[in-house]
């Protein structure tokens, strides 16, 4: 339906001072807190995890070599989304000069729900990591936050807790001690480290708490707060105010390959005139995926 002056009647008459709802600030690109980007030039696009080798066995003098097999563990598949809105204005809004006000007011509301859908797309994945259905399982058969993540030496990876825990100081360097034990698909060690915590606005302040001050939190005793002289977590912690649980937090790592989005096509904006009506239309579109490929980039936790 367009936009018609019947919708606009306020701008049409004298003595309006302001005009107002389309000006709020909005939150940054926050996805990139979590993500690595990649372009993509197909329909859909999927990574293969591959198997290595186990460890190397005592040989015995006289005796054969030992010979390994390399195989494919699981592949993880990203389907592009398409994202597009748009709105039109008639011809005799046009006509009466709301061209012009229309096309810059409406055109940065059309920017403001494109990148707000983004983010909300962005940290869907987060919110649904824990949800145990297939519609929201990776490329090894399990949600993106597991317990038993299957590995094809037959053990298996925990990226969660066993039991949800909220954030607090045991819980994180319980996080950082598990990270430290994942191993790869053949159950060598491989070194894992956290990178950065990711937390919903209403954690901000129990995450400043944990990792900026320099004694520990919420005991008189004179200890060092471990976690920041460790280092434990390097790049300290990113609010993504899309999160939907206020108990849920997170840690990236460093392991390569884990959280994915892929750009199909980048935002564009297009505009044309209809020549029935009259009317002018307005879209803006774009083409993506959010996923990832190895779990073992991020831990979480939904709280307890």
């Amino acid at each position: 339906m367009a936009i018609s002056r019947a919708q606009l009647l306020k701008e049409l008459l004298p003595g309006l001072n302001a005009l107002f709802g389309l000006e709020y600030k909005r939150y940054g690109e926050e996805h990139k807190e979590i993500y690595e980007t990649e372009k993509s030039e197909r329909s859909f696009e999927e990574e293969t995890k591959l198997s290595g080798f186990a460890a190397a066995p005592v040989k015995n003098e006289g005796s054969a070599i030992a010979y390994d097999n390399a195989q494919e563990a699981f592949t993880a598949r990203y389907n592009h989304e398409t994202i597009a809105l748009g709105f039109s204005v008639t011809e005799e809004a046009i006509e009466d000069n709301l061209y012009d006000s229309l096309s810059a007011r409406y055109t940065k509301a059309l920017a403001r729900a494109m990148a707000y859908t983004k983010q909300v797309k962005a940290a869907s994945v987060l919110n649904n990591g824990f949800t145990n259905s297939a519609q929201y399982y990776g490329g090894d058969g399990v949600p993106l936050f597991s317990t038993a993540h299957p590995l094809v030496s037959g053990g298996t990876n925990s990226n969660r807790p066993t039991t949800g825990a909220d954030l607090n100081e045991t819980s994180l360097e319980n996080a950082v001690i598990q990270i430290a034990a994942w191993t790869d698909e053949r159950g060598l060690l491989i070194a894992a480290m956290p990178r950065k915590l990711i937390i919903p606005p209403a954690l901000q302040f129990v995450a400043t708490r944990l990792l900026e001050t320099n004694l520990r939190v919420g005991t008189t005793d004179n200890d060092i707060n471990a976690l920041k002289n460790n280092g434990s977590i390097p790049e300290g912690y990113a609010i993504n105010h899309y999160l939907t649980d206020t108990n849920a937090w997170f840690l990236t790592t460093d392991v390569p390959n884990g959280m994915k989005h892929f750009e199909r096509m980048p935002l564009a904006n297009n505009m044309d005139g209809d020549f029935d009506t009259g009317n002018v239309r307005y879209k803006s579109r774009e083409r993506y995926s959010f996923g990832w490929s190895d779990p073992l980039g991020m831990f979480g936790s939904p709280g307890a």
